[in-house]
């Protein structure tokens, strides 16, 4: 099954409703989001909780890193460039870290509040090669924007 973004988008705002507090909104999304659709094999938030590191937050799936510095992996180049990662193949991405030996593509979004604060990042792994589009970066963008626009 795919992710049908724009009923997820109305169940998490409504679940969502009121709610300022960013791991509250990390917990929520990324139980919504992971059992959407069957190419999110690891879904889950890593939080900026100290400057250039990001460390683990709410998630589904198996374990995941605990720490990972700005300068390192995906997750890493999402947070330092502020930029959708999409990574059709983890094994070509210099520097990747392998959380798990069974990702085989990811997509990473950095998160931001209203302020311009840069919360974490919202890290989807897949056991599929390729499993990501531009559709699904799109439609993630927005679903964070509105999630966490009054976060803090």
């Amino acid at each position: 099954m795919r992710a049908d973004y724009s009923e997820l988008s109305k169940t998490i705002a409504a679940l969502a409703e009121g709610e300022t507090d960013t791991v509250a909104l990390m917990a929520t999304v990324a139980c919504e989001l992971h059992h959407a659709d069957d190419r999110f094999d690891w879904t889950g938030f890593y939080r900026v909780t100290e400057p250039e590191v990001l460390k683990i937050g709410p998630y589904q799936g198996g374990h995941g890193c605990l720490v990972i510095p700005f300068s390192r992996g995906v997750c890493g180049a999402a947070a330092r460039t502020g930029q959708v990662q999409l990574v059709d193949d983890v094994d070509n991405f210099p520097g990747h870290i392998a959380c798990a030996s069974s990702t085989r593509s990811e997509i990473v979004l950095p998160v931001w509040n209203s302020a311009g604060t840069l919360l974490g990042v919202l890290d989807i792994d897949s056991d599929q090669p390729a499993a990501f589009t531009q559709d699904d970066a799109d439609a993630l963008t927005d679903i964070l924007a509105a999630t966490f626009a009054n976060a803090t």
